[in-house]
């Protein structure tokens, strides 16, 4: 079991689906990886639902902001920081932008949306009440977040400067490098990628890997329920394997089992 209580600086410690149709997202998580969900009645701003397993918070499932009317499904990744307003402060000198916040969530915590300079948008999640995510690593639960944009230097250098993370070079056989971040304590928390190694058209952003017992069972019951199939599964020596969907509405997202070394 991996419960987490709380998160350094520089680990994503949230995930969240903003979807055109939550009814149909409870129902295709559900389905794919066995979800409850709490659902909280926001008034005039609609619902939130929070996926659970085994009743510890995996994400969050919210509808659309005003003027997303038409937009897919989108997954989106909070960054956990120890001081909300100092690190947003930081985010445009470095050449970023602070698209909202921060913002107290309720007794949740505090919050701001960002843009890195490359274009890729995160949230920045300060603690209060609710850490983020309370179980990940395991099946149905988040494993991996990656940056995926079209300068991965530029986009290393600013979360070193804002966050202060660390990357590190990866060998990847004859799939080239790959640059592995670290959060504030040194730690692997997640990865930086070439967004021209994904299909063209494929913008910039943080993207989620689930952790699943068998990604081929997984990919064939997620078609069955109205996915798409992105990259189809393929082994990542050293890594394990993985393969890219895309939910009913649209929102893509990994699939990974780790192998048994990583």
């Amino acid at each position: 079991m991996a419960k987490f209580e709380h998160y350094e600086q520089g680990t994503p410690s949230w995930i969240e689906l903003m979807t055109p149709d939550q009814s149909a997202a409870q129902t295709f998580y559900s389905g794919l990886f066995g979800w409850s969900y709490d659902d909280h009645d926001l008034g005039d701003m609609g619902h939130y639902l929070i996926p659970k397993i085994e009743d510890d918070e995996i994400g969050g499932i919210s509808g659309q902001m005003p003027g997303m009317e038409g937009h897919p499904a989108v997954w989106g990744v909070y960054l956990a920081v120890d001081d909300v307003d100092a690190t947003t402060a930081k985010v445009e000198p470095a050449g970023g932008k602070v698209e909202a916040g921060p913002f107290d969530v309720n007794t949740n915590g505090r919050m701001s949306a960002i843009q890195d300079p490359t274009g890729a948008r995160v949230g920045l999640w300060q603690a209060a009440d609710t850490i983020g995510t309370q179980r990940a690593n395991e099946p149905g639960t988040p494993t991996w977040n990656e940056c995926v944009t079209g300068d991965v230097p530029s986009a290393v250098k600013f979360y070193g400067e804002v966050l202060g993370m660390g990357s590190e070079a990866m060998d990847m056989g004859e799939a080239g490098s790959y640059t592995v971040l670290t959060n504030v304590d040194g730690r692997q928390i997640g990865g930086c990628m070439d967004l021209g190694m994904l299909p063209e058209g494929t913008p910039p952003h943080w993207n989620v890997y689930f952790n699943v017992e068998d990604v081929d069972k997984s990919v064939t019951k997620a078609e069955g329920l109205g996915a798409k199939t992105l990259a189809p599964a393929m082994d990542v020596p050293g890594v394990g394997r993985m393969a890219m969907l895309a939910d009913p509405q649209g929102a893509a997202f990994w699939v990974m089992a780790a192998a048994s070394a990583a």
